[in-house]
């Protein structure tokens, strides 16, 4: 059963899948299962894909990594999410972009701030 919030990959095609609604059927993409990604929060590359969030100008600023990570066409940033209570925030990158967003959220300690890099997957402050 997925639970709301999870997200999920076809591993044939690639589509990602964030659950709104939960429910008891099985996520299925190309006739197969869909893989329920694990929110990564360390390792040895935590240094350039940990999502770490700040006191910005208009509200919270947030950069993916201590190190930024790269941007480049092979290994990039696809998304920064921030989740607020009831309220998800999100901001698609791409190739070339900053990996950094700033949403119009009050900076506070207990937010869930997740980034998906397309090679090492889903991350978690």
């Amino acid at each position: 059963m997925a639970k709301k919030l999870e997200i999920y990959k076809c591993e044939v095609c690639g589509n990602l899948v964030e659950v709104t609604d939960a429910g008891a059927g099985t996520l299925t993409c190309c006739n197969q299962k869909m893989t329920l990604l694990e929110e990564k929060t360390a390792d040895s590359s935590t240094e350039k894909h940990v999502p770490v969030g700040s006191e910005g100008k208009y509200g919270i600023k947030v950069t993916v990594g201590s190190t930024l990570h790269p941007m480049t066409e092979e290994h990039y940033i696809q998304w920064i999410e921030v989740i607020n209570g009831d309220y998800v925030n999100r901001k698609e990158l791409k190739p070339g972009d900053a990996p950094e967003a700033e949403f119009y959220v009050p900076f506070k300690e207990n937010l869930i701030i997740r980034s998906y890099c397309n090679l090492h997957g889903l991350w978690k402050n």
